[in-house]
């Protein structure tokens, strides 16, 4: 979900969002499955990249995603690099993964 054609591809989006998936962002907000469809969709483009990526099973075909997230607006608007750290459960479903609930933490560290 970091490459821009995914993000902004409601039907792809639509694929890797479960039924009842919820989202706390890290500016605070909750997201439901359409509101982060419809927000990925007029998203600004983004450089992004991803550190310390760990997985975790924590049950048969349920995962938790840990990573560090970074990134920087690349529309000619000039903006800070913003780092956050990021948890998404995944589970396995009808044969393929889809995530349940994501959170954005605002890093300290940028």
């Amino acid at each position: 979900m970091f490459q821009p054609e995914v993000r902004q591809d409601a039907e792809a989006v639509a694929g890797l969002l479960a039924e009842g998936f919820v989202e706390f962002g890290s500016s605070g907000r909750v997201y439901d499955r359409e509101a982060t469809i419809e927000a990925l969709r007029d998203e600004p483009l983004m450089q992004r990249s991803l550190t310390q990526f760990k997985t975790l099973v924590l049950a048969p075909g349920v995962v938790l995603v840990t990573y560090h997230a970074r990134r920087q607006r690349l529309d000619g608007r000039q903006g800070p690099l913003e780092g956050s750290l990021r948890s998404s459960i995944w589970k396995l479903m009808d044969g393929r993964w889809q995530m349940i609930f994501h959170q954005g933490t605002v890093a300290r560290d940028g």
